[in-house]
């Protein structure tokens, strides 16, 4: 993860988001990536290690890692980012079956989702089962479910507007026949599991099986699920482990903090609206051997909050601001709103471009069309909580919240440099 040349940079993108296809198995091998580069993995309900060091906490589908430098810590630098991705999810009671025979998944919306880019695709499902005993287990199935369309010939206007009840229209299917078996008892058995009499609880979503595939003249833009956060949580983990490979000297305490619950909101145990960021941070500034490391640190603390960013639809060009119109393939971008929307103010603008000054990379701007309202993301929840200055970045993609995505692989790249020189300085 540390080579930032692009072929070799895509490749290790397209494994990651094949082997992450929800926020438990992102942050699984997010946990993985960081025990292999030497970074050792700590436990809340223990004492913590607060010497010179390279750390990470796994908890649910969200993983903070972070370096302390052997100088005496100055401030933290920080690289916000989430695991999760709009999905459908199982409901407790999964199974369904119609009067014709078929077996139905009850599924419910998971984040703002694309509806109609669900239909018709190989689903899989992944996440994780809890047993009696309270073991964790992890799984991700092969294509076995599909949500079927219903042919224009059977709905005349489906081609002027598609109109898709979430209860009755998404359920997919996945048996037909007689002697069904439930779900769960499938999941199970992938799970090393009897039956599903073996499961205490479970939190399952689908998932689009098809492969990241580039694509293009010169194989310059990767399609994918999940881009939706994930560009971001690689690029902020190559970042990380590059420095600390290179034997980082500087006086941050560098961390990237990728958090789950983004796309419902965040207001959860593992979300950035939650307590845990805080409290690494907390127990990070032991290493300062002050009463007051803390508050001291965060005085001197930034926080780049990556998502992704809406690159011009040339479909739909009369959607974006017609001054401000960021590219696809034009450079990671910068995200602005007078209304905090997003959270970069002046100071944060000023951090942004030295560090792609340093890194020699050209950047982009966003900023929403006066009459067509933008989404926000973790950044405006960090900086409230923390008080610390939060600066909204991203790269441009297209489909946005669609069930396959699209990036330039150059701005993925020059993104990760970035984050480097702003995590280095």
């Amino acid at each position: 993860m540390t080579d930032f040349e692009i072929e070799s940079y895509a490749q290790g993108l397209q494994e990651f988001i094949t082997a992450s296809p929800c926020a438990s198995l992102a942050a699984n091998r997010l946990a993985e990536t960081f025990t292999n580069s030497g970074f050792t993995k700590l436990d809340p309900t223990q004492s913590w290690i607060s010497s010179p060091g390279k750390y990470f906490l796994q908890q649910g589908g969200a993983v903070i890692a972070w370096l302390i430098p052997d100088n005496p810590p100055q401030g933290f630098r920080i690289i916000g980012s989430h695991t999760d991705s709009p999905a459908f999810k199982l409901k407790p009671t999964p199974d369904s079956f119609s009067p014709d025979g078929w077996g139905q998944l009850n599924v419910e919306i998971y984040g703002g989702m694309l509806p109609n880019s669900w239909l018709n695709r190989e689903l899989g499902i992944a996440g994780i089962i809890y047993d009696h005993s309270g073991k964790c287990h992890y799984l991700q199935t092969d294509a076995l479910a599909f949500i079927p369309q219903l042919a224009p010939h059977l709905d005349r206007d489906s081609t002027k507007s598609l109109q898709l009840d979430p209860q009755q229209h998404l359920r997919p299917l996945w048996q037909l026949g007689d002697n069904q078996q439930g779900i769960l008892d499938l999941l199970a058995k992938q799970a090393g599991l009897d039956s599903a009499a073996d499961i205490s609880s479970h939190e399952l979503y689908t998932f689009d099986t098809h492969e990241p595939r580039r694509i293009g003249t010169n194989k310059q833009f990767l399609s994918s699920a999940r881009q939706d956060n994930l560009l971001s949580v690689y690029s902020a983990t190559c970042a990380l482990l590059s420095l600390a490979t290179d034997n980082y000297q500087g006086d941050n305490i560098l961390i990237s903090a990728a958090f789950d619950h983004e796309e419902v909101g965040s207001h959860t145990v593992n979300g950035a609206a939650g307590p845990l960021l805080e409290q690494v941070l907390q127990r990070c500034a032991l290493a300062g051997g002050e009463k007051d490391s803390y508050q001291r640190l965060l005085a001197t603390s930034s926080c780049l909050s990556a998502d992704v960013a809406h690159s011009v639809n040339p479909n739909y060009p009369e959607k974006h601001d017609p001054d401000t119109r960021p590219i696809m393939g034009n450079g990671p971008v910068l995200k602005l709103n007078a209304s905090q929307h997003y959270s970069t103010d002046a100071y944060g603008w000023h951090l942004w471009e030295d560090a792609a000054r340093r890194s020699g990379v050209k950047t982009q701007r966003f900023v929403s069309k006066n009459t067509v309202t933008c989404g926000s993301t973790i950044a405006p929840m960090i900086s409230t909580r923390l008080g610390i200055t939060t600066i909204d970045v991203g790269v441009p993609i297209l489909s946005m919240h669609s069930a396959r995505e699209m990036c330039s692989l150059n701005d993925q790249v020059e993104m990760a440099k970035i984050m480097r020189a702003y995590l280095e300085k």
